[in-house]
Formats: C-alpha cells, structure tokens, sequence
C-alpha cells in the first residue's frame, strides 16, 4: 500500500465506522457513567464484531494499519467507543504476543467478545515514564514455577473494574529491563485489592495493589526476564494508533470549528471571514494532515516489519498527539465560552485530547527514543 493513501475499500470502512459510531454507540456510551467500564458498549463492539478486529485468527496482533483506521474512526463519532476498544486490545495485546495456547483460549475469545474486560498494568507510582525502573516484585518460592506478587500499580486504564489484567513485575534485582516478566492476572486473585481515580479523562483508571498475589509459570506470559521486550512491542503496535486515536479527535474538532466558522456572526459577516480565523483552521488542517500520513506510515512499516519501527512509531504519536491538542485548543477558543460549557463536543474533546501526551510514553519520552535513534 503506498503510504500517502488509502484504497477505495479503506475509505470506505472509515466512512462506514463513523456512521456506525454515530448511530450504534455513542447512545450506548452517552448512557454510561464516567469513571467506569461500560460493558454494554464493550458487548456492542464485540456484537459488531470491531474488537474482533484486534487480532489475527491465530490470535496475533492484526494489522497495525487496520487498528489505525479503525481508531481514528470511532474517535471521530464516539471518544468512548473508540478509548474501550483501544483499552481491550492493549490490555490483551501482550497475551496475544506472548501468550501459551492455553491462555489465548481462556482469554482471548472473551475479550474480542466483549465479555471479558482487559488491562495493561504496568505504570506504577515511581515508574511512569521511565517503565524499566518498576519496583513491583515477583518473589519465587524456590522451585521457579510460581511466585507471589507484592507492590502497587497506579493510573492503570480499566482498573479496578477488569476482569484479567497483564502485570509487569520484577523477578530479577537489579538487572533493569532485563529483569521485568509479565503475568496474566484474573481478577479475584487472593491479595489483589484495587481502587479507581478520579481523573480529567473520562474513561476508567484506578490503582492496584498486589499483597502476595499468587502467580505461576501457567499465568506467565513468555520467557522469565522477557516481560520488558512483550511490554515494548505492546506498545510499538499501539503508539501508531495512539496517533490514530488523536488524529480523529483533531479532525472532529476542525469540522466543528469550520461549521461554526461559517455559520456565526460576527463584525458584519461571520468568523470565516476573518483572517485570523481562516488562517488558524487553514493551519489546523495542514497539520492534521501531517499528523495522518506519519500515522499511516509508521502503521504500514510495522506490518512490514521493517527495522525501524521504534523511531516511527514515537514519530507518529508525538506528532498526532501535539497536534490534537492544538487543534482542540484552537477549535475551542474559535466557539468561545459556549465550547467550555457541560456536554458540549469540545468540552468532552478538551478532557480526551489531554492524556495521550502522557499515557503509553510521554511526549518527552517519545523525543528521546528518537533522538536515540538518530544517534544510533
């Protein structure tokens, strides 16, 4: 596929995504609480068969520029649709890299059916941006088949509400990255409490804590010591789509604006009419624009897999990312104080568009992995 455009059947299914978001789900999430799971908008999209689209039948990843599309759609037409189905598939995604036969079975079907809700839990309160120092410990118990899981996981997206949850915790001292594994981990498990945040972004995040939780090698995903590499390729596949997720937001934000631009009055004509306006839109489109094809292309090099997914993946969600909040911040200073108001599609985009600079690497973390890789 060349990377400055999309098939006709592609554009299609974006179209066909965005009315279905419109029509189908956001009812379904507008009738849902802040702060918590909806599971009635995570059965819809397994109904609808979209979180099937995650992964392969084999139970792989799926394309990474099918992800991409499919997020940048449902973001579009519905925020919430869009953050359960991206919280789904990050939450399983390093099953579905890393997991036994045994565990996609259990697991994996549940997810993509919607019945089953997932998590990603690795940010702990003194390992955010820099992940490979988490503190969170897996003692053995002598024979290297089962362990117990002591510490704390915070701003954990699904948490305290999952159903199963990938925990990333250390079971090597001192060793860094290297010694990070990763964990399966059902809810209900002895010693396993959680509790949930109040946070700017409306979608479900809380805090875990783990007192001797107990883990084996049946709940482990990969090899002992290799938690860190699963966790890196997790986000490899979802860093484009974070850029996805940012790009439709950007988009909804723009065609609201150039409406209102159109339509309001002002200074004997209406806002459109004034340069300072269409210059801000005219900018706002250009970097979109930008943002979209760096997305696109980081996504069609990863299912590729050419070499530098790494620096074009942190590419694409620093550009996509810096560019919806712009964009956002500029479509509501465009509508004026009715855009702040409760309920308002700014509003609820003002709240959304402020996490992905933060959340699956940093702005600033996404500037040193490729500076890293220009000097490498």
């Amino acid at each position: 596929m060349p990377e400055f455009a999309l098939e006709p059947e592609q554009q299609k299914w974006c179209e066909e995504l965005r009315a279905l978001a419109a029509d189908r789900l956001r009812p379904l999430a507008e009738a849902g609480e802040d702060g918590a799971v909806n599971r009635e908008l995570l059965a819809e999209l397994g109904e609808l068969g979209l979180l099937g689209r995650l992964f392969a039948p084999d139970g792989r990843p799926a394309s990474a520029l099918d992800l991409c599309l499919l997020r940048e759609s449902l973001a579009y037409s519905c925020t919430e649709a869009e953050t359960a189905l991206a919280l789904q598939g990050l939450g399983a995604g390093p099953l579905a890299l890393a997991g036994s036969a045994e565990q996609r079975e259990r697991w994996l079907g549940e997810v993509t059916a919607g019945r089953a809700v997932a998590a990603f839990a690795l940010s702990e309160p003194g390992a955010g941006s820099d992940a490979a120092a988490l503190a969170l410990r897996a003692e053995p118990d002598g024979t290297g088949e089962r362990w117990r899981l002591t510490g704390t996981k915070t701003w954990i997206s699904n948490a305290p509400f999952a159903d199963v949850y990938t925990v990333f915790a250390r079971t090597t001292e001192g060793a860094g990255s290297r010694g990070v594994s990763a964990f399966l981990v059902p809810a209900g498990r002895p010693g396993l409490t959680g509790e949930a945040l109040e946070m700017l972004s409306p979608h479900p995040i809380g805090t875990l804590t783990f007192e001797d939780v107990p883990v084996s090698r049946e709940d482990l995903l990969g090899e002992v010591d290799g938690g860190f590499g699963v966790a890196m390729r997790t986000l490899n596949l979802f860093r484009p789509s974070v850029g996805a997720f940012a790009t439709g937001m950007a988009q909804a934000a723009l065609d609201a604006s150039v409406e209102h631009a159109g339509k309001r009055a002002a200074f004997g004509g209406t806002l459109r009419d004034l340069q300072a306006v269409s210059h801000q839109l005219a900018e706002t489109a250009t970097r979109i624009e930008a943002a979209r094809l760096l997305v696109y292309a980081a996504a069609a090099a990863y299912d590729r897999g050419e070499p530098d997914i790494a620096r074009r993946s942190a590419m694409a969600k620093l550009l996509a990312t810096e560019t919806a909040q712009q964009a956002v911040d500029t479509a509501v200073q465009i509508h004026g104080a009715s855009a702040l108001q409760r309920g308002h599609l700014l509003e609820h985009l003002y709240r959304e568009v402020r996490a992905p600079r933060i959340y699956e690497g940093a702005s600033e973390v996404q500037r040193s992995i490729i500076a890293k890789e220009l000097y490498r």
